[in-house]
């Protein structure tokens, strides 16, 4: 698996999943309705962020990650990141190596900490991942997200010092 910057052109492999795991509704604060143009100005960043896909040997997108400062100002020192891996290459890895490779990024870049704002309870793979790789979290919004079959869950706050 390769980790490249996103092009212009990768936008059209990345949408269809991208637009499923949004109208979905089970893990992103996304509008479920969602324009493909909206979408991809929301995922779509601009140095000196980044937006990358993971790659197979075939060429083929397997996932995608946006990297960025978190907070603005003052606080701008503090890294976030989002992730997004097709469900028809889950299970193989693809987000861990997203995960990993941008934290190596926010190192890199010199932030002091990554934080991700909003991870859905439900989202059981993905808290594992990250407190796998060190997050701890550091708080909790109760019933913060609408969840479209479990009703009313929280979101977690989570943290990883660089």
């Amino acid at each position: 698996m390769l980790i490249r910057e996103a092009t212009p052109e990768d936008w059209p492999a990345i949408w269809p999943f991208f637009h499923r795991i949004v109208a979905e509704g089970e893990t992103f604060t996304y509008p479920a309705d969602l324009t493909e143009a909206a979408g991809r100005d929301l995922w779509a960043q601009t140095a000196p962020n980044r937006t990358v896909v993971a790659v197979d040997d075939a060429g083929t997108i397997l996932g995608t990650a946006t990297m960025n400062a978190n907070h603005q100002g003052n606080s701008s020192h503090i890294a976030g990141a989002g992730y997004m891996v097709d469900p028809a290459h889950a299970g193989r890895g693809v987000g861990r190596a997203l995960c990993a490779y941008s934290i190596e990024w926010a190192r890199a870049a010199g932030f002091r900490a990554m934080q991700f704002n909003a991870v859905v309870e439900t989202n059981t793979h993905a808290l594992k991942l990250y407190e796998s790789l060190g997050f701890e979290v550091i708080g909790v919004l109760p019933e913060g997200f609408r969840h479209p079959t479990e009703g009313y869950v929280d979101l977690r706050i989570l943290h990883l010092r660089l």
